[in-house]
């Protein structure tokens, strides 16, 4: 017959607790990665611009501003920031989600709990990896994604 609608509301809830957490991780994993891509691209363009003025050390400079063009290149592939925001909005949706199902338990008796009425969490939950996968395969089939 199935779990009764409490045990399915904690089974639920548990899933979306799981699901902030992986969105949690990975967009400090892809605002690390953001940020540090940054950061190299601000200080090897300072260092090259510095180092153009000392003229002895132009080579230097230049095989920096090579680098620099080289990671300009590169980022947008791999397009951090993007990812960043993307599992910052889907943590969003889903301690969102979490917020309302635990209001939903909290304000609704045990016996007027019905998994009809669970459906529709579950349908949310869905939809919130749904979102996020096709998402990712629009970033990812982008050639060129736009810059932000």
């Amino acid at each position: 017959m199935g779990l009764a609608p409490a045990e399915t509301a904690a089974l639920l809830l548990g899933r979306i607790r799981r699901g902030n957490d992986y969105a949690r991780t990975r967009k400090q994993r892809f605002r690390r990665r953001a940020s540090a891509i940054k950061l190299l691209t601000l200080a090897l363009s300072a260092a090259s611009t510095i180092l153009l003025g000392l003229r002895l050390w132009a080579n230097l400079a230049f095989a920096l501003v090579a680098l620099v063009t080289t990671l300009g290149a590169v980022e947008p592939f791999f397009n951090w920031r993007s990812r960043w925001v993307l599992m910052e909005e889907t943590q969003y949706r889903f301690q969102r989600l979490a917020d309302d199902l635990e209001y939903l338990l909290a304000s609704t008796p045990a016996a007027e709990l019905t998994h009809s009425r669970l459906d529709a969490v579950f349908a949310r939950y869905q939809a919130v990896w749904d979102d996020l996968g096709c998402t990712w395969l629009e970033h990812r089939r982008d050639p060129a994604p736009s810059p932000n």
